[in-house]
């Protein structure tokens, strides 16, 4: 299958050059004819400083797009296309090393990150996340700014596995 969508890959770009070229080339003869006239008045340094201008606005402009996708957190890293929620999964094993809730919850607010509070959908979205959370472990959603920050966070615990003491 990956050898037939090479050859419909290649099929595509060939017809789209063979398409787009000959409109390229009359469009560029025709620019050519109407610059020549203006071409004798201006020099050489002109254009080469409209095409450093054009450039560095180009550049001006992406950096600027960046800066304004940022959140303005200390270490917002400003994406473009920043997923909605993650969902982890976290077993006994790494449950048991965590600290305990209270500084966890300071830890947490440091981040950004804060319990969400959704009403009637909640109760719902607890039950799926209690599904797939594994024994004695916990389901973490967290949800994310369109930047990648975190918003907030919920925590769902799994079913508890009863311990059986041994005599």
């Amino acid at each position: 299958m990956a050898a037939v969508d090479a050859v419909v890959l290649l099929a595509v770009v060939a017809a789209l050059g063979f398409l787009v070229v000959p409109y390229a080339k009359m469009a560029l003869l025709e620019m050519g004819a109407l610059l020549h006239p203006a071409a004798s008045c201006l020099s050489a340094a002109a254009f080469a400083g409209a095409a450093v201008a054009v450039a560095a606005a180009v550049l001006a402009w992406e950096l600027v797009g960046h800066h304004a996708r940022k959140c303005g957190k200390p270490r917002c890293r400003g994406l473009k296309k920043a997923v909605e929620f993650d969902i982890q999964l976290e077993t006994e094993e790494c449950v048991r090393g965590h600290p305990a809730p209270a500084a966890r919850s300071a830890l947490l607010a440091a981040a950004g990150a804060h319990p969400v509070e959704l009403g009637d959908a909640h109760r719902e979205l607890e039950a799926e996340l209690r599904k797939m959370a594994p024994p004695n472990g916990r389901t973490v959603l967290i949800f994310r700014s369109p930047c990648g920050c975190p918003k907030g966070r919920m925590e769902v615990w799994g079913a508890k596995k009863v311990r059986r003491i041994k005599k």
